[in-house]
């Protein structure tokens, strides 16, 4: 399915969400908030955050289509441009990772209310949790269409397709034969990159198009308390696979990784982010936790601020030069998981006492 089909899908598919939840909500009343309880702020945030992501992959569009237009003038000759024109292929590509690196953590940010409420979650493996097709139980509902009318088909999300195409991690989208040496010293670093041009233009058009859809879905959609209760219990619990996602990159293993992805960016920043954002999803819904139980409310949300704040000391010490290996990796991702567990248990536990039945 071609990303104009998933998006014609997505929004008849909101439609009848929306037609469902407007029934619900005639016939079982919304409770009452509980005094200090701010749903209207987890929105707020939600659409400050996709407006965002929407301007700058419209950005990296723009710019996906200028590289293009360059390749082609030069016959889609990547060798002649490094020789000719090699300040300005430089500059093309390195504008586009800058923007990448922008909407990285518009999207990380919101992560949590994206992927963690139902109505909004298939957005999350569309742009950045989706596998490709040789995993079909987790891959993308989409093919991404070439402009020479070649077919990707199920490609992968297209944070992992942008990144990895734009960074060179990915071989399969770069140019063929060429050495991408474009600062001309003679050698090949991280970052250093010629992508094949008709890739990354269908990538970033398609990318563009998609979070596009987000921002008007996260327009459309009303945040309920079971919303925000539900993306607690459903994104705090996965610290494992992030930190063996950081494990098995080129932040841990270097030069050795196999893991394409998470090279521009530290997967312990997208930890970090991610979990910002649940804290404050959580500060919001803590007044109806609590209406509960007001004390484990109140250690519910200390627990969450320490897990966040025990990502982002691990992020600051990356950053000022420590590197850890493997088996650190894994420590550190057993003692995450073990806190976010705990976290999640004690939000569910509180959902089922306020009579709030969540998805497991």
């Amino acid at each position: 399915m071609t990303v104009a089909a998933v998006l014609a899908a997505a929004m008849l598919a909101l439609g009848a969400c929306g037609s469902d939840s407007n029934e619900d909500a005639r016939s079982t009343p919304a409770p009452a908030a509980a005094a200090g309880e701010d749903l209207g702020a987890i929105k707020t945030y939600l659409l400050e955050h996709s407006d965002a992501l929407a301007a700058s992959t419209a950005t990296l569009a723009e710019r996906g289509a200028r590289y293009r237009a360059l390749a082609e003038s030069a016959g889609f000759d990547y060798t002649a441009l490094l020789d000719t024109r090699r300040e300005e292929l430089r500059a093309a590509i390195e504008d586009m990772q800058a923007t990448w690196q922008t909407a990285n953590p518009q999207y990380e940010e919101m992560e949590g209310v994206v992927a963690g409420v139902p109505e909004l979650s298939e957005f999350d493996v569309i742009i950045d949790a989706g596998a490709d097709g040789s995993d079909p139980e987790n891959a993308v509902p989409f093919d991404v269409e070439l402009p020479s009318g070649k077919v990707l088909e199920q490609p992968g999300n297209f944070f992992f397709l942008t990144e990895t195409s734009l960074f060179g991690t990915n071989l399969d989208f770069q140019a063929r034969g060429v050495k991408p040496d474009l600062d001309g010293d003679g050698a090949v670093d991280f970052g250093e990159a010629v992508p094949d041009a008709d890739a990354v233009f269908a990538f970033t058009r398609d990318f563009a198009a998609q979070a596009k859809a987000l921002d008007e879905a996260a327009r459309a959609w009303t945040p309920e308390r079971a919303d925000a209760l539900q993306a607690l219990v459903t994104m705090t619990p996965t610290m494992s696979e992030y930190f063996g996602q950081w494990k098995n990159s080129r932040f841990i293993a270097g030069a050795k990784a196999d893991e394409q992805a998470f090279a521009a960016s530290s997967r312990l920043q997208d930890i970090e982010d991610i979990l910002g954002g649940l804290v404050l999803i959580y500060d919001n819904v803590e007044p109806a936790v609590a209406e509960a139980d007001s004390a484990q409310a109140q250690q519910t949300g200390r627990e969450l601020e320490r897990l966040r704040d025990f990502a982002v000391d691990l992020r600051r010490k990356e950053q000022a030069g420590a590197r850890f290996d493997a088996e650190q990796a894994d420590t550190l991702g057993a003692e995450a998981q073990t806190r976010a567990e705990a976290i999640a248990g004690q939000v569910s536990q509180a959902a089922a006492q306020l009579g709030i039945e969540l998805e497991s």
